[in-house]
């Protein structure tokens, strides 16, 4: 095997790994020219973490999806300092998603992370998106437009890179792509109008890097994942929109394009389109050296051209020099602390309908709706928490789908009823009617994409996150 060519296959791989130690796979895998890793929660994720893998290839991509508020690897036991980007586009001030993107990027670039995978650039069209929803700016692609810039301003600004996803846009979809092939339904002129806004906006606003979204688009492309299209990745993105930056997969062990091909043939298929960086979310020393030599395969065999491989690997080193490049950046954002600004527009975000003041530890039911796979299955919707540190006799139920709403009418406590995307799911709005029937003074504090307040009490947070949290609870107590 040519030691050129497997290096050049082995830049454009950037997988995570399993546990809180690297594993020595990872540590020789950097050292062959690894060119990336993606780190998540369950790595156990600080400086001294970042320096070890660094110490193996200093060149490599750390990457990392911190997008604030639902998605978080570095707060998932707490919640986000920040709220997501449903709650930035409720308040719709271009500035404050441009100081809260900062300050996530003085947090990454301080632990020394290349890119951050963020902002959710998606238009999120349809209300029953089950992958989406809060972690959206909005529905509208004017919305999502202007506060995609200022996120990606924020964040470079902070000399960390900034990478738009789920390129051409996963916003109008019923089906989460981490376990099927979503597609979406509409015609070239309308996908166009109402998805493309965004990642054009983050083009002219020089993002550094573009992950794409395993989505099939027949209007575009009817019989390849957009991952996996020429037609999408190269001659819409590239050629049409200008994009010359690093474009990375989404997770390649995802089902949308797992259940159709291998992993090697899935990496071959994504360089061809014009891919740049393949992501493995879920990773093994076997997965690894099987991909790269799946992708050397391919050149031998005249599959993949060499030219591509080295444009790929490329674009990768280019996106690793930025990143070198921007040191004066990193250090004049760790003295730029704005410590109060995700509380403040976590505040600014809440929606209330109706008064109510708790002055005694209320009874919490959880209605346990289930966060999408891209959420930390660790990370807590906070309510209860916040509650319980304003009224410690605060107490705590957690309501199943299948469970029965207990009997409250005898129940003297306040009762709280906290939801998660009521606008989605018919059995959380049963669930509330009930309750609102046994208990007129019931109150609905909603985590996600809510739906109309009705006649209840009702607090809308716009997203999962510690601050949102806060924000809410200081409302039902103050």
């Amino acid at each position: 095997m040519s030691g050129d060519l497997a290096r050049q296959a082995m830049t454009v791989l950037h997988p995570g790994y399993e546990g809180a130690s690297t594993p020595d796979w990872m540590r020789r895998a950097l050292g062959e020219g690894l060119g990336g890793v993606v780190l998540f929660a369950r790595n156990v994720i600080d400086a001294q973490l970042v320096r070890n893998l660094r110490a193996e290839n200093p060149d490599a991509v750390i990457s990392i999806d911190e997008e604030g508020g639902t998605v978080t690897r570095l707060e998932v036991l707490a919640g986000s300092s920040f709220p997501g980007n449903r709650a930035l586009g409720v308040v719709d001030d271009t500035s404050l998603t441009e100081r809260v993107a900062r300050q996530i990027g003085r947090m990454l670039g301080e632990l020394d992370i290349t890119l951050n995978y963020a902002p959710d650039a998606d238009v999120n069209s349809n209300p029953a998106n089950p992958v989406i929803g809060v972690r959206s700016f909005g529905p509208t692609a004017d919305l999502v437009s202007r506060h995609t810039v200022a996120y990606v301003n924020g964040v470079q600004g902070a000399g960390v890179a900034a990478c738009a996803k789920h390129f051409p846009g996963h916003g109008d979809t019923v089906t989460d792509s981490h376990l099927d092939l979503p597609t979406v339904h509409a015609s070239r002129e309308e996908f166009l109008a109402r998805d493309l806004p965004p990642f054009r906006a983050a083009i002219g606003a020089g993002v550094r890097a573009i992950m794409s979204g395993h989505l099939l688009i027949p209007a575009l492309d009817p019989s390849l994942p957009a991952t996996l299209s020429r037609t999408v990745m190269t001659e819409l993105l590239r050629d049409e929109l200008g994009f010359d930056g690093m474009l990375v997969t989404d997770a390649i062990e995802m089902r949308a394009v797992a259940a159709m091909f291998s992993p090697g043939e899935i990496a071959v298929r994504a360089l061809n389109a014009g891919v740049d960086a393949i992501c493995v979310g879920i990773c093994t020393e076997e997965i690894v050296y099987e991909v790269r030599d799946a992708i050397v395969a391919a050149v031998r065999a005249g599959d993949l051209p060499e030219e591509r491989l080295a444009e790929a690997a490329g674009r990768v080193r280019a996106l690793s020099e930025w990143y070198a490049g921007q040191a004066a950046l990193r250090d004049k954002a760790r003295g730029d602390v704005d410590r109060r600004v995700g509380l403040e527009a976590a505040r600014a975000a809440l929606t209330t309908s109706g008064t109510a003041t708790l002055d005694r530890g209320p009874l919490i039911i959880e209605v346990n709706t289930r966060h999408n796979k891209a959420v930390d299955p660790s990370t807590p919707t906070g309510i209860t928490a916040a509650l319980t540190a304003e009224l410690p006799n605060t107490a705590r139920l957690q309501l199943e789908p299948a469970a029965e709403l207990p009997d409250l009418r005898d129940d003297e406590r306040p009762v709280v009823l906290v939801v998660h995307d009521a606008a989605r799911h018919a059995w959380v709005r049963e669930t509330v009617a009930r309750a609102v029937a046994m208990r007129p003074d019931v109150i609905v504090v909603d985590t996600g994409i809510p739906a109309p307040p009705g006649e209840a009490v009702h607090v809308a947070t716009h997203g999962i996150s510690r601050v949102s949290a806060q924000a809410a609870a200081e409302w039902l107590t103050r």
